[in-house]
């Protein structure tokens, strides 16, 4: 129970951090945007992250990563992070949270 209750707050730091990262042309974080798709987290405290784009030619994917990337590995407790992008399923505005879609006038 330890064990699980230390992932799911390492989870829930995670998916902080993960709110404070933007995408630049969109003035809603890529959490709620929904572009995050997975996060798990290993026994050895490795995090995966499966994420993806607006659009696959977004101009500022590699700031984005970058991003993700910096703000993940600052959290307490990650000792290494495994960051892949993905373009399926294609996103589309139905990922965005209801807060997100509030932000940008959608609802």
């Amino acid at each position: 129970m330890e064990k699980e209750n230390k992932f799911f707050n390492l989870e829930t730091r995670i998916v902080d951090a993960l709110k404070n990262v933007y995408d630049p042309e969109i003035p809603v974080n890529i959490y709620e945007l929904g572009l995050i798709y997975e996060i798990v987290v290993d026994d050895d405290q490795t995090v995966h992250i499966k994420m993806t784009l607006t659009a696959p030619n977004c101009p500022m994917a590699d700031e984005m990563l970058a991003d993700v990337d910096q703000s993940v590995r600052g959290v307490e407790g990650v000792k290494d992070l495994d960051l892949k992008l993905t373009f399926e399923p294609p996103w589309d505005k139905s990922m965005l949270s209801e807060e997100a879609a509030l932000e940008l006038g959608l609802l």
